[in-house]
């Protein structure tokens, strides 16, 4: 049989099987098209062997993938497979799993509620109890339900801030984080035993009836945001801010401006065009914060509203990004990084609650080591995680059970916070709440968040940091990647820029504490640093720069600044020389 048939072949089996009738359909006419001959058959077959050359990989973060029929597209029987391997795993590696039941939420995306409902079938198929939420809400509600509801495992059917065509499948285990080794790849082994045929699927209908199927509503919802204002931490700080707010679309507008209320701020204005969830993201391009454009019309009704804070959600509201005035910018706002948010609340949190005993602050390898300085200042602990929610919130939980002290914040540079114990998730509605509260409290006290920067710059050091990624395409460049990391490795630099490298740590070898993951992670003398890793999603090398430089007292930050990027591109030019001539 040639590749060419076997293709056909897979399409037309899967097709039969698929209970998505539009997606079936798609796949009937691309085999059509295939044996039709010409230029539109070549086309035709290429991408059959795109879609059934694989399946998309199950990871700690679930599944992810473009809306479309086959294996290596996001669809409904894909989904159904991947419940089947989850169902069966989580049966046998969580007690009493299948009466503990299961939680499953999902967003506004495109098929969100039909992939949510496909999963619940086939939970309830596996003889477990299901809670299914009633509409959409955000990702957090999800991992806060699990270990609320008591729940065995959970689903959160979401893309996060991918583009519209995108959506995906997040796995939480019994403790409301993100699947973490090894379990990953036991539920990926279960998966690929999966007779797609043979899924025995459960009726909704005869489910709710029976009680087997419960609807998380607006009850759940109400309990999550009570533990959220509970977070506050200044409730007497006066609330007369104005603030502008957006979820691009998402799902974060009702939970969050029902916080921002409850917490006293009456003065939020939410960007109309933006507020009701639509999975095609009309008014954006790319539905992430982070991305040039998406922020524009928000910050066009901050100017337009006087704001003195701009915050966003991503479409699941599990991220928060945030502007503050800055009249030299063209905006007339400034965007502040996910390191800067994330150190700030650290400070306010670490400073205004109670302390009480041991107290821990968490963030990824990659984000800023500023706040290991801040955390040192106020006497706290604090770890770095290998990159993603899942390590910060299972490290945290371990040190909690060793410790019995409090997890005050984790977080990631791209935008992700979890404030205290409620979720062991990122975000992006409790952060943005406590981010409003640490504006108000600056402002009460004569400062802005601006200032207030600043005084932790000049407590601490004034960190600044650079990532620069090299694109390798193809076989050949993965190879040169490859040999650019084994370089490095056979040869640490003893020096970059002039600068003494004091210690290496090779994390593929079990070094510096972390999990084994093909990342080096060089730190040099001064608070200077240098990160390498392979991106774990596209053929490209990765490197994160990092200096410190100590403020003088009286030395305008301006001039602190210029010295620091002086820096930072001396120790960039050096690193990035001896990486091209290593990947030749």
């Amino acid at each position: 049989m040639s590749l060419h048939s076997s293709f056909l072949d897979a399409a037309r089996r899967w097709a039969e099987l698929d209970p998505d009738r539009e997606t079936a359909a798609e796949l009937d006419a691309l085999c059509a098209a295939a044996e039709s001959g010409g230029d539109a058959a070549t086309r035709a077959a290429a991408e059959l062997a795109d879609r059934f050359g694989g399946r998309l990989e199950f990871g700690t973060a679930g599944i992810r993938g473009v809306l479309a029929a086959g294996p290596m597209r996001m669809n409904q029987l894909l989904v159904r497979q991947v419940t089947a391997g989850l169902a069966a795993y989580v049966a046998e590696h969580v007690a009493d799993a299948r009466e503990r039941g299961v939680v499953i939420g999902h967003d506004a995306r495109t098929k969100s509620r039909a992939f949510a409902e496909e999963t619940a079938a086939v939970f309830l198929g596996a003889g477990f109890r299901v809670m299914l939420a009633h509409s959409h809400w955000p990702t957090p509600v999800t991992a806060w339900a699990v270990r609320a509801r008591g729940a065995s495992a959970g689903v959160m059917v979401t893309a996060s801030h991918n583009p519209p065509e995108y959506n995906g499948y997040k796995v939480y285990w019994e403790n409301g984080a993100q699947i973490i080794p090894p379990h990953d790849t036991g539920i990926a082994a279960r998966i690929d035993d999966v007779d797609a045929s043979a899924v025995v699927l459960g009726e909704l209908a005869a489910a709710r009836a029976s009680g087997r199927l419960v609807e998380l509503g607006r009850e759940v919802e109400d309990a999550y945001l009570a533990q959220v204002l509970e977070l506050q931490v200044a409730r007497e700080v006066p609330r007369g801010l104005r603030i502008a707010y957006t979820p691009l679309h998402g799902v974060g507008a009702e939970l969050v401006e029902r916080a921002l209320a409850a917490g006293g701020f009456a003065h939020v204005a939410t960007e109309p065009s933006q507020r009701t969830p639509d999975g095609a993201f009309p008014t954006v391009a790319f539905p992430n914060p982070e991305e040039k454009g998406a922020m524009d019309r928000v910050l066009a009704l901050a100017r337009g509203e006087r704001a003195d804070l701009v915050l966003a959600n991503d479409p699941d509201a599990d991220r928060l990004a945030v502007a503050i005035p800055d009249e030299g910018a063209a905006s007339g706002y400034r965007m502040l990084t996910g390191d800067q948010v994330g150190v700030l609340l650290a400070d306010y949190l670490l400073a205004q609650a109670p302390a009480g005993g041991p107290r821990l602050v968490a963030c990824s390898l990659v984000s800023s080591q500023l706040l290991r300085f801040l955390a040192e200042a106020h006497g706290a602990e604090s770890r770095e995680t290998l990159t993603g929610f899942k390590w910060i919130a299972n490290v945290a939980m371990a040190w909690k059970a060793e410790t019995g002290g409090r997890f005050v914040l984790g977080y990631e540079e791209a935008l992700g916070y979890s404030v205290g114990e409620l979720v062991a998730d990122k975000d992006g509605v409790s952060a943005a709440l406590l981010f409003a509260e640490l504006a108000a409290w600056n402002r009460a006290r004569g400062r802005s968040v601006a200032e207030h920067l600043d005084d932790l710059y000049r407590r601490v050091g004034l960190f600044l940091t650079e990532q620069v990624s090299i694109t390798a395409a193809g076989a050949e460049g993965l190879a040169a990647i490859r040999r650019a990391m084994a370089a490095f490795r056979a040869a640490p630099p003893a020096e970059l820029g002039g600068v003494a490298v004091d210690e290496v740590a090779d994390l593929a070898r079990g070094e510096g504490g972390l999990p084994p993951s093909d990342v080096l992670v060089y730190r040099l003398t001064g608070g200077r640093r240098v990160i390498m890793r392979p991106s774990g999603t596209e053929p490209k090398l990765k490197s994160y720069y990092e200096v410190r430089v100590v403020v003088g007292d009286g030395e305008p930050m301006s001039e602190a600044r210029r010295r620091g990027l002086a820096e930072l591109a001396v120790l960039r030019d050096a690193h990035q020389a001896r990486l091209r001539s290593a990947l030749g």
